[in-house]
């Protein structure tokens, strides 16, 4: 009885030191450097495949350089980094142009707001931070072929649910709102009205995002359209709240 006893004693122990000996060497193959290696390897591909999607998320177009085609949006791209165009304020991108498979030309610059003589410049200019809040988000949209030209906005993290105008004006943005000029005008012309001049009013939403379109058959004259002006009311006239610097082409 003893001799049994200690027999199953001694298999016992023999089974444990297996089990401890595999489950080290089971510890040892998880810590091997093969091992490290692929799980890097595996983990770098998955971030690509991430980082690869969102690209191709932002950048639907006409497959030229960024451009829309004639009858699609005017917002085919939306940068977040920091370009190397006029762009100069933390978050915004520099513009994007250039001739699109269509035979149009297309232009995009986007800013953020900030007050004149921030730390930070930039070429979106705010002067009433109530309704335009420092880090609110402007993009401008520029395309036209031989039939039609269209300037589009998009602006974000506004007063939500409230209407603003917004012109195109002949000179660029400055610490005086007066700076960037009147109203660019096809014709010149004692009044103001959408059918002469580029109007972009909006209304933005719950969320204070807001977004315009204004089409002609005109195009703009070489440097004589160089801002957007944010209105604190729509049609023809009102305080002057924000600017943005655009680089618009003739």
């Amino acid at each position: 009885m003893t001799a049994q006893v200690d027999r199953t004693a001694e298999a016992a122990g023999a089974a444990g030191a297996a089990g401890a000996a595999e489950a080290a060497g089971a510890g040892r193959a998880a810590r091997a450097p093969g091992t490290v290696r692929r799980r890097v390897l595996v983990g770098a591909a998955a971030l690509l495949m991430l980082t690869c999607g969102a690209t191709i998320a932002h950048g639907a177009a006409d497959g030229t350089d960024g451009a829309p085609a004639p009858d699609g949006g005017a917002h085919a791209a939306h940068s977040t980094g920091t370009g190397t165009g006029t762009g100069t304020g933390a978050g915004e991108a520099g513009p994007v142009g250039g001739a699109s498979r269509s035979g149009g030309f297309y232009m995009r610059a986007d800013g953020v707001f900030s007050p004149p003589g921030s730390f930070v410049p930039s070429d979106a200019l705010t002067y009433d931070t109530a309704l335009v809040p420092a880090a609110a988000r402007i993009e401008i949209t520029q395309y036209a072929d031989r039939t039609s030209h269209r300037v589009g906005t998009r602006l974000r993290g506004l007063v939500p649910n409230r209407a603003y105008g917004m012109h195109v004006h002949t000179s660029p943005c400055a610490a005086d709102p007066a700076s960037a000029g009147p109203h660019y005008q096809h014709r010149a012309s004692a009044t103001a009205d959408p059918v002469n001049e580029a109007w972009l009013d909006f209304r933005t939403d719950r969320n204070g995002n807001g977004e315009a379109e204004a089409r002609h058959e005109w195009g703009f004259r070489d440097g004589g359209a160089r801002s957007v002006i944010v209105h604190d009311a729509q049609g023809g006239a009102g305080k002057r709240v924000a600017c943005f610097t655009v680089p618009f082409s003739s």
